[in-house]
């Protein structure tokens, strides 16, 4: 029997792979595809995602040391101006999805993950203890039993349906948005800025989102190739199922900017995307958990993709996941862990939800829309406007519930350096838990968690004198004093007892 099977070899299936065998739960991962797809559903990644490869060591395996948060975004197609933001949380990385998840699924070979390609699955059903999972592979139909399913298999997730859960949303279909890589000739492109001067609109700036009273255009100069989008309201009622063609893109272009921009055939061997897509979902699982089965990604939550928050949102996902359930495979996991998943996880994507549909409404056409814009555009001046949006965006707002009143507890735990210069992100590229103690007095509150929580000491600076950090990089307990009282240490073992179980050398 298998202790967990995942059903998708996307990044948030692959990235729950890594979690679980981190924590020494090696599961199995079953993908429909018969080889990695070349689709790149995304060029980059955004937000608090950004850290947490860092904090894994997958960051530089991508592009290096994590570098400065980015000094400006955009936001329903409204500039933010990021250096009003202090302290700034959003982090970009421009790394197109296809690298993410051939990277992610080097480093589960590494940890010895299994991945079948070519298995779909078919059916499943569960009881108190396991879960029975049919499928079609190369060989023909077979059955698997695991004492856990998850759900990676992205917006038309197969578990999901098998499982029961249902997917409330709206789907619209009066936007035709289309995406293609393209050249765009050296007379267009201004050398100053990167972006693109085009008559009547003077230059547009790579990367944003340009909003024009009847379309939206994108021009995206990464360095894989340039790729152009435009999206159109009340599209023309055509055979979507027609090929897409640059010439079409073209055309598209034209009726959004009213003038023409001569783009060609791209550079390179490719792939290259051509693509069109009509309408637009916005669903989100009433369940995040049945029973044994449990949902990740897309799986679990769909959504305009504006501001580039999918990726943030999945892969945090599979971490918030990987330890609890790892915990629960292996017997450690305090009564009521695994349900947190959901508790912390759904009221994220609500908010994601939110804020995209907030920025759809922002980049509509209408006289309406535009008078908004420029009222929203004079609130984009004030910097708690902007810090709100930003951590709003990356996910820097998030706190989970907190034990304590410390200010850092639920938080994303700081991106401390202690004294002798090690980093934070070098200290949880394990997955572990870890109690941080600057005041070198708490080793012995450590007594029957030794075998789960790893300990830390030395010196940092900042406020806090001591952290619990959970696998996920949430900080689970906090203190500021130099030395903890009777009290902080009380609440300190009972947040080691709520998240990391019972005591067992005591």
């Amino acid at each position: 029997m298998e202790d967990v099977i995942i059903a998708g070899a996307g990044p948030n299936g692959l990235m729950l792979a890594c979690e679980l065998a981190l924590a020494g739960v090696h599961p199995l991962v079953l993908e429909q595809l018969p080889e990695p797809t070349e689709e790149n559903r995304a060029n980059g990644l955004v937000g608090q995602v950004v850290r947490v490869l860092d904090r894994r060591g997958l960051h530089e395996r991508l592009a290096g040391p994590i570098g400065p948060a980015a000094p400006a975004f955009v936001f329903g197609g409204l500039r933010l101006d990021l250096t009003l933001a202090e302290p700034n949380s959003l982090h970009i990385l421009g790394v197109p999805q296809r690298r993410v998840a051939a990277m992610l699924a080097e480093r589960a070979a590494e940890l010895g993950v299994e991945i079948r390609h070519g298995h779909e699955l078919t059916g499943l059903t569960q009881d108190a203890d396991t879960v029975t999972v049919e499928y079609t592979g190369p060989a023909g139909p077979g059955t698997l039993t695991t004492r856990y399913l998850v759900g990676a298999d992205g917006g038309h997730s197969v578990t999901r349906k098998l499982s029961g859960i249902g997917f409330p949303g709206v789907t619209e279909d009066h936007t035709i948005s289309r995406t293609a890589n393209a050249t765009v000739p050296a007379g267009f492109v201004d050398t100053g800025s990167g972006g693109l001067r085009v008559p009547g609109h003077g230059v547009i700036p790579p990367f944003f989102h340009y909003r024009t009273e009847t379309g939206l255009f994108v021009y995206a100069p990464f360095p894989t190739g340039t790729l152009v989008t435009t999206m159109e309201w009340a599209g023309e009622e055509d055979d979507d199922q027609r090929p897409m063609t640059l010439a079409e893109q073209r055309e598209s272009i034209a009726r959004v900017l009213g003038h023409d921009l001569p783009i060609g055939p791209p550079e390179g061997d490719g792939p290259h995307l051509l693509r069109r897509l009509r309408g637009r979902n916005t669903r989100l699982a009433d369940r995040f958990r049945e029973g044994r089965v449990l949902l990740v990604g897309d799986a679990a939550h769909v959504h305009s993709a504006i501001g580039g928050p999918g990726l943030n949102l999945g892969l945090q996902d599979a971490v918030g996941l990987g330890w609890k359930l790892a915990a629960a495979v292996r017997g450690s996991a305090p009564a009521g862990l695994l349900d947190t998943y959901e508790s912390e996880r759904r009221p994220i994507a609500e908010r994601v939800v939110m804020h995209t549909q907030a920025q759809s409404a922002l980049i509509a056409p209408g006289r309406d829309v535009t008078a908004l814009r420029e009222l929203f555009g004079e609130l984009l001046r004030q910097p708690s406007t902007v810090r709100h949006l930003a951590d709003l965006m990356s996910g820097a707002d998030i706190r989970y519930e907190a034990g304590t009143d410390h200010p850092l507890d639920g938080r994303w735990a700081p991106d401390l350096v202690l004294t002798d210069g090690t980093r934070l992100a070098e200290l949880t590229r394990t997955a572990r838990p870890l109690l941080l103690d600057f005041t070198g007095t708490l080793g012995d509150a450590l007594r029957g968690w030794s075998d789960r929580v790893d300990l830390v000491t030395g010196k940092a600076d900042g406020d806090a004198t001591a952290l619990l950090v959970r696998p996920d990089g949430y900080v689970a307990w906090a203190t500021s004093s130099v030395e903890p009282d009777d009290t902080e240490r009380k609440a300190l073992r009972a947040a080691l007892e709520r998240w990391f179980g019972t005591p067992v050398d005591m």
